[in-house]
């Protein structure tokens, strides 16, 4: 497996989001765990999760207790980086709430430590601001958590480049990774996936299939990635990972699975090497 880095981890190239096994149109448990078995066998040493990814309001941190798990009944388990995140809550209508008070994400991060079972989380992030809470206070909180050996390296998540730079003084030039959507269909990040190469943050994009509703359209809603995929004998969706691999040595994609195929099949992209035509052609896609 080829590696990146995420500060001073090294990574594999591709991670594994967990969300997909925890919210709405979730498998059970045994194909969940399957799949995070499929991730490691295939060389996976990276998992994103997040306190938010459950589906009812009284099973808060179920992607994280489901990973750990996952994690403890394989011998390659202990080589996992997990990454987590505080700030986002689901009242368990199906929507989605923000919470970035101080006190909120340092609550949060103790309870996904006695979820995740570690003395210390691996990369904790700050989920998404909150327009009632300063920024600069919500990122504090991480810092705090990073100066008292609660979480080893930390990360925001749903920035642009103002709060990528802000973060990044705050934590004292020790933010070490930003988690932003990216895709086909969505690249209004491309500022903050520039910013993060400039300054040597890793850049993890989320839903790079362009989420999960709409993941097994990318073929047909984008024709450029069915023509390579085909010229390559590989899927529309291990071309995506491969494009965007070679945007920048910091990018590291983190696509979310339920099935051990899909797994197998995402992982596969670090070994495929488009030409520089290709990846003009996909730009422009």
């Amino acid at each position: 497996m080829k590696t990146r880095r995420i500060g001073t981890v090294d990574v594999s190239a591709i991670g594994l989001g967990g969300m997909p096994m925890s919210i709405e149109g979730r498998p059970d448990e045994t194909r969940s765990v399957a799949t995070v078995h499929a991730a490691l066998d295939a060389g996976v040493t990276l998992v994103d999760t997040a306190d938010a990814y459950h589906l009812y309001a009284d099973e808060v941190g179920h992607n994280e207790s489901l990973i750990a798990k996952a994690l403890a009944s394989h011998d390659r388990g202990g080589e996992v980086l997990v990454a987590t995140k505080g700030g986002h809550l689901r009242p368990g209508d199906g929507s989605w709430t923000l919470d970035g008070r101080p006190e909120h994400i340092k609550a949060a991060c103790e309870a996904s430590l006695r979820r995740l079972g570690v003395e210390a989380i691996g990369l904790y992030q700050f989920h998404r601001p909150d327009p009632k809470v300063p920024y600069a206070e919500s990122v504090g909180a991480i810092r705090d958590l990073l100066d008292a050996g609660k979480i080893q390296q930390a990360g925001i998540s749903n920035a642009d480049p103002d709060m990528i730079r802000l973060a990044n003084d705050i934590l004292g030039g020790r933010l070490v990774s930003v988690q932003n959507q990216f895709s086909p269909a969505y690249r209004s990040s491309e500022r903050e996936l520039e910013l993060c190469a400039e300054l040597g943050i890793a850049f993890l994009p989320w839903s790079p299939f362009g989420g999960i509703t709409r993941a097994g359209e990318l073929g047909s809603r984008f024709a450029p990635f069915t023509r390579v995929a085909e010229a390559h004998g590989v899927s529309a969706h291990q071309v995506c990972l491969a494009w965007l691999l070679a945007k920048s040595p910091t990018v590291v994609p983190i696509p979310g699975s339920s099935r051990p195929a899909t797994v197998r099949d995402s992982v596969a992209a670090v070994d495929l090497t488009l030409t520089a035509e290709e990846l003009a052609e996909l730009d422009a896609a």
